[in-house]
């Protein structure tokens, strides 16, 4: 199949156009400068004329071309002329495609012949070089006049080409990588007596390439470069270009941008696919040690480490980031025995590359960002993720069958290394490594599944899964996988990513074919940028991800448009969907891609800039559409600053989302034609904003005519008086009731993983969770763990004897779940016992009135401040208090019905001091309540409010406090003549209905 190209898309055009106009003015023509060659006559040279690019525009007007340019996209005026252009493109837009049409724009416009390609990697020249290859048939047919163009790979030993590249009046394309020119020490590109150059007659080849003056296109400069001043940016000055035209999605510097297309824009334009995340959550896996390091960073002068462990938390263990020391002891930091004898050893920050060392009895573990030790079964872990990368693959094939779509689906693996997917042997030979046999494996699995059989002719025992998956990898002259580091450091390194890239480069069109079987690529980190394939539906992440940067490369891999089987792009967003199966939850994923690009494309999520309002537009009188500029935006937002709703950097504040979510947003006169564009602007970069609640304590005041009448002191005295209790229980009986419940408790649940796609949003306030599906759960069988100190774990929980313990686990005949899932029978045996413990408690407490002068006083309620939050509160006549404070509908709807009814004659929401004494902890009831009935009969009740009156849906300590509670009102009560009465109730009318 042949990919087909579109020539008028408005993004790209208007990339073009923004590099075109600079030379806006410019004569059509061309420089040209004699090339003396030796001829076979000793002493004689043959004069032949070169040509190159020759500028005729003076700076000032190169300068007003720039900042007319810069005007019309909406981005801030240069103050000088520099002569290095920046164009910033998201990754999948065709930023390739973009300076290639640009190269013979300019040269249909202004004549300019001489381009070179410089790029940072081996993958990018193959991909550059690709890309040359299958446009030109395309190009050629837009632009007539430039048919013939020349394009070449730069070879260091094949320097007399550039003769062909001098000398020739047409276009000339060279792609060099930078490992090519930024070493003069050892580049045959600035090496004298070179036979091959001086045939040209020059001493050097960099002083032919500076005679030519080419125009530069730097592709992922932030990579070129080196750092500011590093050696790429050096040797691309040396080159003595015309200008040079930077092209990338992530630039570290920007220079003089003429063009904008971020992630965000490019996301939300439907110029990409869309991004759904499917990651892996672990269930019951916390039996083993777990720690995954996710950076190092400074802090307070010193280095420390953010690492992902298993903590208590409470009852519960949970998965926390913890900022670590060195020395740190991690039992002690985590609350869990199972860290015992871990500590972190030295924590490095040493030329980006973040370490922290973890030590073990007799291992010293250094971990890079990214890894972890410990957890579940490696391979087990693998095996599921490889599972549902299949999985999703095979749903996706049989949508588009569904829909009878002509797109063939492709999957990638990124993996750690080679080895894991082909093992060599000290012969030559090869056999498949774990990867490969996991996914054969899994393949056949799914591929027999009832559910897909649409999709397969045949499936027998025999299917053979070999056909579906291949490798591409960086191959010695042997042909033999390699590990490559993915700065190609040297030569021989540079060598076998070559042949790697040759081959994907080669194959990229015959994988979109149905003709080709192969759907599955698995590769190493080499491949994270420079190829990307259209039909990439779904990338697993079998490795660690490491830094940012290597996340959102990743992501770069797969975010083109699909196109079809007659190489024509389908552009329905329902269908361009990314998904990414990785271990990382999605809230951790999006953080760490939100983080890269805010970083890498100089973006402030929910912070406003000039760009983010520059290209609102308005309708004039004419009908065009003018936009707001850089110039007005930067006062409309100094405006904003100086009322309140921008921080002084920019960032969006609540009185911001306030204005905009009361449509109160107060646009100038001026610019009030703009205020639609304003405002949906301003709303996508607030949405992050939670507008919390006033923190201003208020203080609620007794009402005085209540609290000193006749009915509240009535009702006082009938439940002020205080209490002391005693336990009766029979430990043997204790010991079997708990052994019982801990027989009769739930099933220890086996480790299992669960799969949770979740769309990503991304706009300018930063990235959220859209749609969310959650898969059914998949058991991870073979685990086998350290077991803890049970008795110990138990005694300290329960409070009970070892003796006893050793009873009780004996009795209940589950120890065999102990092994299976040592953290959760723990767990459960903990929750039965105290569950037990507190019934046995209840059952057993007994309560006796303390002295009559042994109360609480109801002059309490003039000393004690009852204060809390204005909104949290119901204004009240009957109440004590002027308002009544509630933490739940519940108790909202219950003083609202106690305000409504007339036989209500008095009430208090009980303050915090008034407790009663159980063998649980102390009790706080909720309410009292005097009723009047039938006009003269007072009723006094203490009342509990539950959204649930059921005993199994009251938690247990809750329970057994509010059944103490119970036998307290009942002996204080046992000597008044109309005692109060105890419900548990959810709505008033449930105590009404029974009077």
């Amino acid at each position: 199949m042949k990919l087909r190209f579109e020539d008028n898309l408005d993004y790209q055009q208007d990339a073009i156009s923004a590099v075109v106009d600079l030379f806006k003015g410019q004569n059509f023509g061309n420089s040209e400068f004699t090339v003396c060659r030796p001829t076979k006559e000793p002493g004689l040279f043959e004069r032949e004329r070169g040509t190159g690019n020759r500028r005729f525009l003076t700076d000032d007007d190169m300068l007003t071309n720039l900042r007319e340019v810069q005007k019309r996209n909406g981005l801030k005026p240069a103050d000088q002329l520099d002569f290095n252009f920046t164009v910033e493109m998201e990754t999948g837009t065709g930023k390739t495609y973009v300076y290639l049409r640009t190269i013979l724009e300019l040269n249909k416009h202004y004549g300019f012949t001489k381009f070179i390609i410089v790029v940072p990697s081996v993958a990018i020249k193959e991909g550059v070089y690709k890309t040359l290859q299958i446009t030109k048939d395309h190009f050629e047919a837009l632009y007539p006049k430039a048919k013939g163009y020349n394009y070449f790979l730069y070879d260091s030993a094949k320097l007399s080409e550039l003769r062909e590249f001098a000398l020739n009046p047409g276009i000339q394309i060279m792609v060099m990588t930078v490992g090519a020119i930024n070493k003069k020490e050892m580049n045959n590109i600035y090496k004298s007596g070179l036979e091959a150059v001086e045939t040209l007659g020059y001493d050097k080849a960099i002083d032919l390439i500076t005679a030519v003056k080419p125009i530069l296109i730097v592709d992922e400069p932030q990579s070129v470069d080196g750092g500011k001043k590093g050696k790429g940016k050096s040797a691309l000055d040396d080159m003595n270009p015309l200008c040079a035209l930077r092209y990338s999605a992530t630039h570290a510097e920007k220079f003089s941008l003429v063009y904008k297309l971020d992630a965000v824009d490019a996301y939300n334009k439907g110029l990409v696919k869309k991004i759904c995340i499917s990651s892996a959550h672990i269930f019951d896996g916390y039996n083993s040690p777990y720690i995954k390091l996710i950076k190092v960073k400074k802090q307070r002068g010193s280095v420390v480490a953010e690492a992902e462990l298993h903590v208590q938390t409470g009852k519960e263990v949970k998965t926390k980031i913890l900022t670590l020391s060195e020395g740190d002891n991690l039992a002690e930091r985590t609350g869990r025995d199972i860290y015992k004898n871990m500590s972190i050893g030295v924590i490095s920050l040493l030329n980006d590359r973040e370490t922290a060392e973890l030590r073990i009895p007799g291992e010293v573990i250094t971990l890079s960002a990214g890894e972890s030790f410990g957890g579940i079964d490696h391979a087990e872990l693998k095996r599921k993720l490889i599972h549902q990368t299949i999985r999703v693959h095979l749903e996706r094939e049989k949508e588009f069958k569904a829909k009878k779509l002509q797109i063939k689906v492709l999957s990638l693996f990124f993996i750690d290394k080679v080895e894991n997917y082909r093992r060599y042997s000290q012969t030559g030979g090869y056999e498949k490594g774990l990867y490969a046999k996991i996914f054969e494996e899994e393949y056949a699995k799914l591929a027999r599944l009832p559910e897909f059989q649409e999709l397969f002719e045949r499936v027998d025992l025999t299917i053979n899964a070999e056909e579906v998956h291949n490798g591409y990898f960086a191959a010695d002259k042997k042909g033999v996988w390699t590990n490559t580091d993915e700065t190609e450091k040297n030569q021989n390194e540079r060598d076998n990513a070559q042949r790697a890239y040759e081959l994907i480069m080669r194959d990229k069109e015959k994988l979109l074919s149905f003709d080709t079987k192969l759907k599955f690529i698995f590769s190493h980190s080499a491949l994270k940028e420079g190829w990307d394939n259209p039909n990439v539906f779904q990338i697993c992440t079998l490795r660690d991800l490491g830094t940012e940067r290597n996340r959102r490369q990743t992501l770069g891999r797969g975010l083109r448009l699909c196109v079809d089987q007659t190489g024509e792009r389908e552009k329905d967003p329902t269908i361009n969907i990314l998904t990414v199966v990785a271990e990382e939850s999605f809230s951790a994923y999006a953080e760490a891609l939100q983080t890269e690009i805010a970083e890498s494309g100089g973006y402030k999520f929910g912070y406003v800039e000039a760009e983010n309002l520059s290209l609102v537009t308005r309708e004039t009188e004419t009908g065009e559409q003018e936009i707001l500029s850089h110039e007005k935006a930067e006062k409309l937002i100094e405006r904003f600053k100086q009322q309140g709703l921008l921080e002084p950097d920019g960032k969006a504040t609540e009185a911001l989302k306030i204005a905009l979510d009361n449509n109160e947003l107060p646009i100038p006169e001026d610019l009030q034609d703009f205020t639609a564009g304003i405002t949906e602007a301003l709303t996508k970069l607030v949405k992050g904003i939670v507008i919390k609640d006033e923190k201003t304590k208020q203080i609620i005041n007794p009402r005085r005519a209540i609290l000193d009448g006749a009915e509240f002191k009535e009702l006082w005295d009938k439940i002020k008086q205080k209490t002391k209790y005693s336990v009766e229980f029979n430990a043997d009986r204790l010991i079997e009731n708990c052994a019982s419940r801990i027989r009769k408790s739930p099933p220890v649940p086996v480790l299992k993983i669960r799969f949770e796609d979740t769309d990503m949003d991304l706009d300018r306030g930063g990235i959220s969770a859209g749609a969310e599906r959650i898969r059914a759960f998949h058991e991870i069988k073979g685990q086998e763990y350290d077991l803890p100190d049970i008795l110990t774990k138990l005694e300290e929980g329960t409070g009970l004897k070892r003796r006893s313990l050793c009873t009780i686990l004996e009795k209940s005949e589950r120890l065999e779940d102990f092994s299976l899932n040592p953290e959760q029978f723990i767990k459960n045996c903990l929750n039965a016992i105290n569950q037990e413990k507190r019934a046995t408690l209840t059952e057993g407490v007994r309560y006796e009135k303390l002295s009559d002068d042994n109360c609480y006083e109801q002059s309490l309620f003039n000393v004690s401040e009852l204060t809390t939050y204005l909104k949290e509160t119901l204004a009240a006549k009957k109440s004590v208090y002027e308002a009544i404070p509630y933490d739940s509908a519940v108790e909202r709807n219950f003083a609202s019905e106690l305000e409504k009814q007339d036989n209500v004659k008095v009430y208090a929401k009980l303050p915090n001091w008034f407790v009663v004494p159980t063998p649980l902890g102390k009790y706080n009831p909720d309410w009292a309540i005097l009723i009047e009935k039938n006009g003269s009969d007072r009723l006094y009740f203490i009342v509990e409010t539950k959204g649930s009156v059921e005993q199994e849906d009251l938690r247990g300590l809750e329970s057994g406090k509010i059944e103490c509670g119970k036998k307290h009102f009942a002996v204080i009560g046992s000597s008044q003549s109309n005692p109060p009465q105890f419900h548990v109730i959810k709505k008033l009318d449930d105590l009404l209905s029974g009077l």
